[in-house]
C-alpha cells in the first residue's frame, strides 16, 4: 500500500471498484467511487457515487453526496446534493434528493422526497393578474 505524503486528497480523485470486483460490507469514502462490479451492504459516504451501466448495487441504504446510476441500483437513497438516473438505469426503491434528473429509459420504482425546497413558493397557484402587475412595476414588458 502507498504511503500518504500528507497532501490533500484531491476532489477530482475517483476510486474504482472494477468489473471483477464482488464486495459486501460497509462503504466509507470521502472522494468520488466508480462501482463497475458488484456491492452488496451499506453506503454511508460524503464523496459521490457513480454506478457504471453493468454494476449491481444491493444496499439496505445509500447515503452520498451525489448519486449517477447507470446500472442496478436496490435499496433507499439519500443524497444530499443530487440523483441522475441514466438511460438503462434501474432503481428500486424511495430516493431523497435536493435535486432529481429521470432520464428516458429508466426504470424507477419507489417514492421520491425532494430535500431544501422552499415552501413559501407558489408559482402554480398565483393568480396571472397578479404576475402581469408585478412585471408592470419591474418595467419588463411582455
Amino acid at each position: 500500500m502507498p504511503k500518504r505524503d500528507g497532501r490533500k486528497k484531491d476532489k477530482n480523485e475517483i476510486v474504482v471498484l472494477g468489473k471483477t470486483t464482488s464486495f459486501t460490507g460497509i462503504l466509507k469514502f470521502e472522494t468520488t467511487l466508480r462501482i463497475q462490479g458488484i456491492f452488496r451492504g451499506t453506503i454511508e459516504a460524503v464523496g459521490d457515487l457513480i454506478v457504471d451501466k453493468d454494476a449491481i448495487v444491493e444496499a439496505d441504504h445509500i447515503t452520498v453526496s451525489s448519486l449517477t446510476v447507470f446500472g442496478s441500483i436496490s435499496g433507499t437513497v439519500h443524497a444530499h446534493n443530487k440523483v441522475d438516473m441514466m438511460t438503462g438505469a434501474k432503481v428500486h426503491g424511495d430516493v431523497t434528493a435536493n435535486r432529481l434528473r429521470i432520464a428516458d429509459g429508466v426504470l424507477f420504482e419507489g417514492k421520491c422526497k425532494m430535500t431544501n425546497i422552499d415552501k413559501d413558493i407558489e408559482i402554480f397557484h398565483r393568480p396571472t393578474e397578479e404576475i402581469k402587475a408585478d412585471l408592470q412595476r419591474s418595467n419588463v414588458r411582455m
